[in-house]
Formats: C-alpha cells, structure tokens, sequence
C-alpha cells in the first residue's frame, strides 16, 4: 500500500478555516522567498487525495496549483470534473488505497479538508502528517482533527522553524 501523508496548514490553535471555510488568513505567511518545503514535498508525492469542500475550494483559487498529478476528489455528490487529471469518486478510503496500489502509486498527498482525514485515520490509512503551524489563533473554525478519530501513537522525525514564527512538524504515525 502506498504511503499517505497528511501535509497541511492550521491555525496555531489547530483550525484549517474559518467557520465558513474561509483561508484568506493563511495568506500572512506567504512568501517569494520561502516555500517552507512544499515544492520538495510536493516532488516527492505521485497522487493526490482531497475531500470534495477543500476541491471547491481548491477551483476558487483561478489556476489549478496541481499540475501533472492525479488528484482524487472524494464525494458522495455526483460532481464532474473538467479536468483530466481530476478523478472525483465516491469510494471509500481503502478502496481507493487498493486502486493506489494497483497504480503503483508509493506517495500519496492527503491534502485534506478534516472529514477526509477523519475517515482515512479511522481506517488507519494515514502513515506521516506534516503541519504548519501558522502563528496566528483563530479561537473558532473547522478543527483539523474531528472528534472521534483512533488514537494513535506518533514519533516525530523533524521540526522546523522559520523567521516569521512559523512552525513545521513531521511525525510517522505508529501502529
């Protein structure tokens, strides 16, 4: 099975959006400069895995920032994609991990949003998360991990910080 990491941005305080999905406060830490890892991550994964809220979100943004990747929208809504490298389907998580694997995928991109993630840790689809902590506290909004999810032990592998107070983190979730 391929790996599925989860390489997301919250609030200091651990939201992903505002109530009303809304991200326009991630913008205070985006730089020319500073990419803060993603494009090295973003090389390293094969396919991608979204819900279908953070895919809507996703097409608001103008240009599709995931060129030449398979992404996965998942959804229980009949939806189309005018994109051919968007598979939008409603399967759940470990039968889409089984098409991965007969793929050959090896990386996969859990880009999110938090009921996604919520199914996948319950089937305990999810091998790494990497979070970025903005410095900022949202005090209210759409949680990055939903109540309800296993627990699991992590063992962290790296931690990262950056001039402008954000904070990196990557753990390897154990069985």
């Amino acid at each position: 099975m391929p790996n599925v990491i989860l390489y997301v941005a919250c609030s200091f305080d651990g939201y992903i959006a505002r109530g009303d999905g809304n991200i326009e406060w991630l913008s205070m830490v985006e730089s020319g400069s500073q990419d803060y890892g993603y494009q090295k991550f973003y090389d390293s994964v094969d396919s991608l895995i979204m819900g279908r809220k953070t895919y809507q979100q996703v097409l608001s943004f103008g240009k599709w920032p995931y060129p030449g990747k398979p992404c996965y929208v998942l959804s229980r809504n009949i939806m189309e994609s005018k994109r051919s490298d968007v598979i939008i389907s409603s399967a759940d998580p470990a039968t889409l991990m089984t098409r991965f694997s007969e793929k050959g995928s090896n990386r996969v991109w859990l880009v999110g949003g938090a009921d996604t993630l919520k199914s996948f840790l319950n089937q305990e689809l999810v091998h790494e998360i990497i979070v970025s902590y903005i410095p900022f506290l949202l005090g209210d909004g759409i949680p990055l991990f939903q109540p309800g999810i296993p627990e699991r032990n992590l063992t962290l592998l790296s931690t990262e910080t950056f001039p402008n107070g954000l904070l990196q983190v990557h753990y390897r979730l154990e069985d």
